[in-house]
């Protein structure tokens, strides 16, 4: 006899909102700026280290915020890593060679072109998260931001913190 079953939705934790933001700035000064403009205090914390082939690791920048009013943690997360990389290559009769390449990693390749993820855990009210990308809008370091449906990711996995 069958007590109860579980679902996979059972483990999926949805009570986040993923905000997307477009700007050319390092992510210090998009700390700083958001910090300034919406009245948070984003700190530095461990990175996210993602790797992706045998000897292909990226490392993403995290900083975060406890909202102990609003009940709610914000982490600001880089979407793009800029590295390095030692490619063997055959050469021939000399056996194989290092080449080094210039590559770009993302933390959510469905997201390619977003630059860094607002992720705000807890229940916010649907007016609230508008206020905020509206404030984030008007900084003109910022091309656009605006929320991105969790539930189209593949890859929110790595969103997990």
């Amino acid at each position: 006899m069958q007590v109860y079953s579980l679902e996979i939705d059972d483990f999926e934790d949805s009570d986040f909102t993923l905000i997307g933001v477009h700007t050319s700035l390092p992510d210090y000064k998009l700390a700083f700026l958001l910090n300034r403009n919406l009245r948070v205090s984003f700190k530095r914390t461990n990175d996210i280290h993602k790797v992706e082939k045998q000897s292909e690791h990226a490392c993403f920048s995290v900083f975060n915020y406890l909202d102990e009013t609003l009940d709610a943690n914000w982490f600001l997360i880089e979407n793009k890593y800029h590295g390095v990389s030692n490619t063997p290559i055959e050469n021939g009769l000399f056996g194989t060679i290092d080449e080094t390449v210039n590559r770009t990693s993302y933390l959510i390749p469905e997201k390619k072109n977003t630059d860094f993820l607002v992720k705000i855990e807890g229940n916010l009210e649907e007016y609230l998260v508008y206020q905020i990308i509206q404030e984030i809008n008007k900084m003109e370091q910022v091309m656009t931001s605006y929320i991105i449906d969790i539930t189209t990711l593949r890859s929110k996995d790595f969103l997990i913190l």
